[in-house]
Order: structure tokens, then C-alpha cells, then sequence
């Protein structure tokens, strides 16, 4: 392996990458400029995958499925014990924010390159994570104080928050045991799917109540922390363009924030933080709407669109994660930081545009857009199969540029260059996004994406009009 550190003592000799595709070759770039050896870890299905040609070193841990591979605890952590790995980075997904998994590796004496365990157990319970900011001075979205025992307090709280409401998984994630009470004569029936939903995807059936924002955008702001209390943030992503709750779309920063705002929920923020001893990279997310930040959760990772904030920052978060769990200083004060220009992220998903529809299979073509701003995050090479046993997501495909205006015109350029033929792709989707007189003027909200998909397909299931003599 070839050195391409700037001469310092590398950080660790050795780190086993607990995840795949994408992310797990942009962990093992960091590392490869740190100095640093890295371990791959795969399934059957992905012994041609691109971070385990890259590796130092490479260990089956399992078949296809990730329960029995990429969740494999055991597997996992004797893979780690057998090339001597001295931190694990879990990447994003599977069990990056899995608390017993962060306890287990610092038992077996490695590092795990993340938050603490008890900030991941606090910050992934729903109703734990707003009590601990609400008391950190960070502004909520109006709701009931915790988990509803029954449906006589959902009422009340409802009534005194006022409809529509919405009922909440407290283990919830991905719109999984999330429902809509517009009225009251609804409340009843979203209770009691909400929580069964709950109990079937996350084994507990305990939900909450909060005001549903009729026209909000969400706004992340990404903060790192270090063992010292020193707690910075890297400004806001604009991550509304969803849908079923699931992110298509991303920009840095958001059409709609001001600096003056983004100076003062990023201060709130980073005080709460440091008042925590948070520690290593993590995301609140926020309902943004009508000028006021409401905190709706945290994740205690990295970002699937960390890039957005890199290109706009200039910082290599996952080589800052790396310092931080060695025990290094941040690198960075806050008044160093400052967003320059404006970035895209489009998550380009082998699916169907219209449908949706995963579609795994072998790639035949693979062209990467380039030139000045562009950069694209992706673990795809010509003949590669993308397989059918994980997330659809291939890769992203992220432009920086001066304004919003130019990124917009890079992207569409950058996705016109993009090629990935043997697989249906989203691309066709984002360009009729960016094209969009209204996203290109910023007016959007979470709501948009879903409208903007169904009137696009009912526009391509029109019949054509008859032509008359």
C-alpha cells in the first residue's frame, strides 16, 4: 500500500470498514490518504465488489442475506480480531447505529468510529432524543411529552395541539409507524396502525403525538464533536425532495435559510452538544416552517448526503470522524468553517422512474459524469450485477458551483453525461426535477416530490390527443 499521508503518525494502523457499496469505498479512500490499512468485509454476493478489489485485506463473513453477513455481529467481530483491525467504521445503514454493536467492538478493546453508546441509545429513541433537547434549550415541534399510554391521552393531547396530528413510532425510521390524523374522527384508526406497524418493524409498539406541519421543508444541520467539548457544525442540507419519507434529493444550503439563521440554530445546536459530551460526526433534523426550526430527530452517524456539506465546507468528514475517535482535536474552529457556492446531490437508485421498482442486475455500461465541480460517489464498474438483497441505491452524484443557478445547470449537464445501461435508473426522473420551473425557484416543501411524481405519470398515461383534419 502506498503512503499518501502528510507525514503525521497515522491515526490507526488498521481498520475493518463494516459496511459495502459506496460508502464503504469512500471510508477506504479516506483511509488509503491517511496511511492506513484497511479490511473489507462482504457477503457471497458481493465478492466482485469494488471496495474488496480496493482493500488491503478482504473476509467473507457470510451469504447474501444481511442478517447473516453485514449484521453479523460475530461475524463481524472475529473478521476484526483475526487481521488484528484497531477501529471499526460502520459506515451508514445496517449497524452504525446499533448501540450494543458500538459496546461490543470497545469491549474487544478496538475503537468504534462513532458516538458513544449511550448517545446512540438516547438519540435513537424518538421520545429519549426530544426530552434531551427540548432540556438542551433546542426548539420541538409542539406534541405530547412522551408516549402515549392510551387513546384517551392521544385525544387530549391532540385536541390541545390541534389537527391534523401525527402519530409517531417511538423506534420508528423511514415513515414505518407514521400516520396522519386530520381530524378527530381519525385519530382512532391512525393510533392503532401506527402501532402495529411499530410492533411488526421495530418490535415496540410505543408511539407519540406531534402537530402535523402542512407545508414544512427539512432542514439537517451537521455537527461533529470531539472528546475536548468541542462541538462545530458545517451549516444546513436541504433534504425535502422525498418520498415515502425516503430522500431523492439534496442541497447545500437550503434555498430558503438565511446566514443569520443558520448562525443561530447552528449556536443553539452546538451548545446543546457540547453540554452532552457528544462525540464523532451526527445530524439533527429538523421541520422547517414558517421561520421556525423544530427538532424532530438525530442520527448518530454519517449521512448518506454528507458530500453536499464536504463540497460546500471543504472538509473530508469521514477523515475528521477517523481523527476523533484516535482522540485528536477537531480540526477545525468554528469560525474556520464557511459555505461556499451551492451543492447537488442526486441519489441515482437502480429503479424504475415511474414505478419505483427495484431492478438489480448486471451492468453493462458504466460512464462516470466529470469536469470542473462534479464528483460522483459510486461503487459501480462496467459488468458489475448490482444485487437484488440491499438498498437500490447505486450511487450519488453530487455538482458544486458558485450559485444554485449553476449548480442546477451543472447537474443536468452531469446527468446527461451519466450512463449505467443494464439497469433502470432514477436519472430520468432527476432531470425532469431540475427542470421543474418551480424546484428550480426553490418552492418546494416534503410534500412536493410525491404531487410532482403522480402528475408526471399521469401526464405519460395520457392518451395524445387526436389529430384532426
Amino acid at each position: 500500500m502506498t503512503d499518501h499521508s502528510d507525514g503525521e503518525k497515522p491515526a490507526f494502523s488498521k481498520i475493518l470498514i463494516a459496511n459495502r457499496g459506496e460508502i464503504a469505498l469512500r471510508i477506504l479512500r479516506a483511509c488509503r490518504e491517511m496511511g492506513i490499512k484497511t479490511v473489507a468485509v462482504h457477503s457471497t454476493a458481493d465478492a466482485d465488489a469494488m471496495h474488496v478489489r480496493l482493500a488491503d485485506e478482504a473476509v467473507c463473513i457470510g451469504p447474501p442475506s444481511a442478517r447473516d453477513s453485514y449484521l453479523n455481529v460475530p461475524a463481524l467481530m472475529s473478521a476484526a480480531t483475526m487481521t488484528g483491525a484497531e477501529a471499526i467504521h460502520p459506515g451508514y445503514g445496517f449497524l452504525s447505529e446499533n448501540a450494543d454493536f458500538a459496546e461490543t467492538v470497545e469491549a474487544h478493546g478496538m475503537t468504534f468510529i462513532g458516538p458513544t453508546a449511550e448517545h446512540i441509545r438516547t438519540m435513537g429513541d424518538k421520545i429519549s432524543a426530544k426530552t434531551t433537547m427540548e432540556a438542551l434549550g433546542v426548539p420541538l415541534v409542539p406534541g405530547s411529552d412522551g408516549a402515549l399510554p392510551d387513546l384517551d391521552t392521544a385525544r387530549e393531547v391532540a385536541e390541545r395541539v390541534g389537527y391534523p396530528v401525527l402519530i409517531k413510532a417511538a423506534a420508528g425510521g423511514g415513515g414505518r409507524g407514521m400516520k396522519v390524523a386530520r381530524t378527530a374522527d381519525e385519530l382512532e384508526e391512525a393510533w392503532q396502525v401506527a402501532r402495529t406497524e411499530a410492533r411488526a418493524a421495530f418490535g415496540n409498539d410505543e408511539v407519540y403525538l406531534e402537530k402535523y406541519l402542512d407545508r414544512p421543508r427539512h432542514i439537517e444541520l451537521q455537527i461533529m464533536g470531539d472528546n475536548f467539548g468541542n462541538v462545530v457544525h458545517f451549516g444546513e442540507r436541504d433534504c425535502s425532495l422525498q418520498r415515502r419519507h425516503q430522500k431523492l434529493l439534496e442541497e447545500a444550503g437550503s434555498p430558503v435559510i438565511t446566514e443569520a439563521q443558520r448562525n443561530e440554530i447552528g449556536a443553539t445546536v452546538t451548545k446543546a452538544l457540547s453540554q452532552m459530551g457528544y462525540r464523532n460526526a451526527g445530524t439533527l433534523e429538523f421541520l422547517y416552517q414558517d421561520g421556525q426550526f423544530c427538532f424532530i430527530e438525530m442520527n448518530t452517524r454519517l449521512q448518506v448526503e454528507h458530500p453536499v456539506t464536504e463540497m460546500v465546507c471543504g472538509v473530508d468528514l469521514v477523515r475528521e470522524q477517523i481523527l476523533v475517535a484516535a482522540g485528536r482535536k477537531l480540526s477545525h474552529r468554528q469560525e474556520d468553517i464557511r459555505m461556499t457556492g451551492h451543492a447537488i446531490e442526486c441519489r441515482i437508485n437502480a429503479e424504475n422512474p415511474r414505478t419505483f421498482i427495484p431492478n438489480p442486475g448486471q451492468v453493462r455500461v458504466y460512464h462516470a459524469a466529470g469536469g470542473p465541480g462534479v464528483r460522483m460517489d459510486s461503487a459501480l464498474y462496467a459488468g458489475y450485477r448490482v444485487p437484488p438483497y440491499y438498498d437500490s441505491m447505486i450511487a450519488k452524484l453530487i455538482v458544486h458551483a458558485p450559485t444554485r443557478a449553476q449548480a442546477i445547470a451543472r447537474m443536468q449537464r452531469a446527468l446527461e453525461e451519466c450512463v449505467v445501461d443494464g439497469v433502470e435508473t432514477v436519472i430520468p426522473l432527476h432531470q425532469k426535477i431540475l427542470a421543474d420551473p418551480q424546484f428550480r425557484q426553490g418552492d418546494y416543501t416534503i410534500h412536493w416530490l410525491e404531487d410532482f411524481v403522480a402528475r408526471e405519470n399521469a401526464a405519460d398515461a395520457a392518451p395524445a390527443p387526436e389529430l384532426t383534419a
